[in-house]
């Protein structure tokens, strides 16, 4: 009688995870369209230098580190983005190229790849840059996603 307790407790339980896999799957497609959302309003916030909305995708403990440059917090990393955007010398634009979305409870990985064009307006000049990297999402306690962590670098 033992063993068919533990047998059927078994059953039961493989029967739980089967049933708990397409919520999860459920929800980590809300997620990852939650993030692919996120990302996207960054970019055209960014595009259309709306300053005071740019660091609303990172969390207020994120550590951000671009290959060559320090490491940067949250007000940092506000303040560089910031100052771009006011430089009315120059003109960024920013296009995304999201290569998967993985999610993990209350985390979520990007890799991706930003495309950054800068224009110079008195001469016209543009430079472009892509830079490949992966941000690392957590959940807040309101329930968004943000970037905390991020790391990246410019192709070479």
């Amino acid at each position: 009688m033992h063993a068919a307790r533990l047998h059927a407790l078994a059953w039961s339980g493989l029967l739980g995870l089967a049933l708990l896999s397409p919520a999860a799957a459920q929800s980590d497609g809300a997620t990852q369209a939650a993030i692919r959302t996120a990302l996207t309003q960054w970019m055209a916030d960014f595009n259309a230098g709306n300053a005071d909305k740019v660091c609303s995708l990172f969390a207020p403990d994120l550590v951000a580190q671009y290959r060559g440059q320090p490491e940067r917090g949250y007000s940092a990393l506000c303040d560089m983005l910031k100052r771009s955007l006011n430089d009315r010398s120059k003109t960024y634009t920013y296009s995304l190229a999201i290569k998967e979305i993985i999610v993990a409870g209350d985390l979520a990985v990007v890799r991706l790849t930003w495309t950054l064009k800068v224009r110079s307006k008195d001469s016209g000049s543009e430079v472009s840059s892509d830079e490949p990297g992966m941000d690392i999402f957590r959940r807040q306690a309101d329930g968004s996603w943000k970037i905390a962590r991020y790391i990246a670098y410019e192709s070479p």
